[in-house]
């Protein structure tokens, strides 16, 4: 897996970030949130990777199901920047779409099951 560090930006960009990961494996996920929001995510990475940039006051903060992924959002444009993941919190992902010059509709992806790991029914 080659890392790298990427800029990255919701659609308005008051949201800016750094993050080192790489796109590659990129993955979707089944579960009722990530179904819906259709995003391509990077492999996870350790939270040290990530640097908020600019406009942490921008983001907003979306939880379900077990309460233990952190979902960001940025609250002018509605983009989903990057989550905390619920199978290990130390662990974040990137939505690829807000990666620039990653083209997201280059790459392969494969689906995570989030679905089977939600302990409420239907997350």
């Amino acid at each position: 897996m080659n890392t790298e560090v990427l800029q990255g930006a919701c659609h308005c960009g008051r949201v800016r970030f750094e993050v080192r990961t790489a796109v590659e494996p990129a993955s979707r996920c089944n579960c009722s949130l990530c179904r819906r929001k259709g995003a391509l995510m990077t492999p996870s990475f350790p939270a040290d990777d990530l640097k908020i940039l600019d406009g942490r006051e921008a983001l907003t903060l979306y939880q379900f199901n077990t309460r233990v992924a952190k979902h960001y959002f940025c609250k002018h444009c509605g983009i989903y920047t990057f989550h905390q993941t619920r199978m290990d919190p130390r662990l974040w992902r990137v939505n690829i779409g807000c990666l620039e010059g990653v083209d997201p509709y280059t790459l392969s992806a494969s689906v995570t099951d989030g679905a089977s790991s939600s302990v409420v029914e239907g997350a």
